[in-house]
């Protein structure tokens, strides 16, 4: 009895603590005061369990990086071992056993001609090296005037200041403009609301023209292109046409301009590949990795760059060609060990050749959500999709950001046991890899219930 009663003062505890002193990131503090916080205690496979010990299905893989599952094993036993080892050594000037394997594992995984990998700890630092190093290597071959960079449109790449630069939604980065990079924005091939008024089905990559168009005018200032293949995640789960991503990498050759790939969330399976390029046989020359890379246990990203790019910053001491970047964790040797363990299981358990059926069912059970009032559209790409809710099928209006229509599909579905976070209007699917179809048959019934729930009334 007494122990019952310690427990319960502890929940209210950790509650109060949490309102009281963590400010959490994108969400609207006001808003989250008057609720109550939902406290995740511990997980297993798919399934997370709060503090009351109520348990959900993880849809959004606890934000898009958990790949097998809550403590999976594997995983678990290898940062043990490496516990048991040294738990961090720094890579400045030296090195360690499981970033240099981790290292010759991802030259072997990726696109062709990606040989360097350059570490950090989170999606956002990647990009910032992978614009540093495009930055610094035109400047070693002479080209002084590529400083600027091209992205596109609801183009989200990071939160710090180089990747907020190379970004294009306002929403979030408006705010920052004064202290940002010099970037062209090209149109998204948002098919659903195409910028150039086309249908998707007799459409010739227009976008691409557009793009043309602003590589063609600025190619002797444009250091790189920076683009998240196959699907723009922040900006809305949009998926890209076939062909554009192919189209990108032409366009770049043909302006002499790197191409800066972010997988930072479509890498390591989601898409139905190990990487996203790869359906279209793109090697870029820059490619930033990380959520995913060690099943989503610990901060580690990478970088990775091609010869020709690393030989540039090759030379003497004098010359001073060094590439000053570095972080502290860097190849943190126990979230090196998660990563080859990663890897392992996608390869040991054959992940990516067993994905089709799972991908088959999530596309069956999205042509349902086209029945409902308020879906203006359902996409997907591999296991990640995204449902928009419109106020009106025939316009395409949306719902106004003050309905908070996606939140409160997100709160009525954590009353039914998902959690699920919205970008606006869209309501994003992005479970682990392993989940089982019964389990994404689970899923989709909540989200189902829970947008005819609320859009019914609204």
């Amino acid at each position: 009895m007494q122990k019952q009663a310690y427990d319960e003062i502890s929940k209210e505890q950790v509650k109060n603590w949490d309102k009281k002193y963590l400010w959490h990131p994108f969400t609207q503090m006001k808003d989250f005061a008057r609720e109550e916080p939902l406290i995740i205690v511990d997980g297993e496979g798919v399934i997370l369990r709060d503090i009351n010990g109520k348990k959900y299905i993880d849809g959004i893989s606890s934000m898009w990086c958990n790949i097998h599952g809550h403590r999976r094993k594997e995983i678990d036993d290898a940062i043990k071992g490496q516990l048991d080892k040294v738990a961090h050594t720094t890579l400045l000037g030296m090195s360690n056993i499981p970033s240099a394997k981790l290292a010759k594992r991802l030259v072997e995984i990726t696109p062709d001609g990606l040989n360097k990998i350059f570490y950090s700890d989170n999606g956002s630092n990647a990009i910032e090296i992978a614009i540093k190093m495009a930055f610094q290597y035109w400047q070693y071959k002479g080209h002084k005037k590529k400083i600027n960079y091209v992205s596109l449109q609801y183009g989200y790449h990071g939160d710090s200041l180089g990747a907020v630069g190379v970004s294009g939604i306002d929403i979030f980065h408006a705010v920052f403009k004064p202290l940002l990079l010099k970037t062209f924005i090209s149109p998204s091939p948002y098919c659903y609301r195409c910028p150039e008024d086309k249908d998707k089905a007799t459409c010739s990559l227009e976008c691409l023209g557009k793009l043309e168009e602003i590589l063609s005018k600025n190619s002797d200032t444009i250091a790189a292109m920076v683009i998240e293949p196959l699907v723009q995640g922040a900006g809305g789960m949009i998926v890209h046409p076939q062909g554009f991503l192919s189209g990108v990498k032409d366009l770049c050759e043909k302006y002499n301009i790197l191409l800066i790939a972010d997988e930072v969330m479509v890498g390591f399976g989601r898409t139905g590949k190990m990487f996203a390029c790869s359906h279209e046989d793109v090697a870029p020359d820059i490619l930033a990795i990380s959520k995913g890379l060690n099943g989503g246990y610990m901060p580690l990203a990478a970088t990775l760059a091609t010869d020709e790019i690393y030989n540039a910053f090759l030379g003497k001491h004098s010359e001073q060609k060094t590439f000053f970047h570095g972080h502290t964790y860097t190849g943190n040797p126990l979230a090196c060990a998660a990563a080859l363990a990663n890897i392992d299981i996608f390869e040991n358990k054959k992940v990516i050749e067993g994905l089709d059926p799972k991908i088959e069912a999530l596309q069956e059970r999205l042509e349902q959500f086209r029945d409902l009032k308020s879906v203006g559209n359902a996409r997907q790409c591999g296991l990640i999709a995204g449902i928009e809710l419109v106020r009106n099928k025939e316009t395409k209006e949306p719902y106004s950001w003050e309905e908070k229509i996606g939140i409160k599909v997100s709160y009525e579905a954590r009353q039914r046991g998902l959690i699920i976070r919205p970008l606006g209007n869209v309501m994003v699917v992005m479970p682990p890899l392993s989940i089982e179809i019964s389990e994404l048959n689970n899923m989709m019934d909540i989200l189902y219930e829970s947008i005819e729930s609320v859009t019914e009334t609204s």
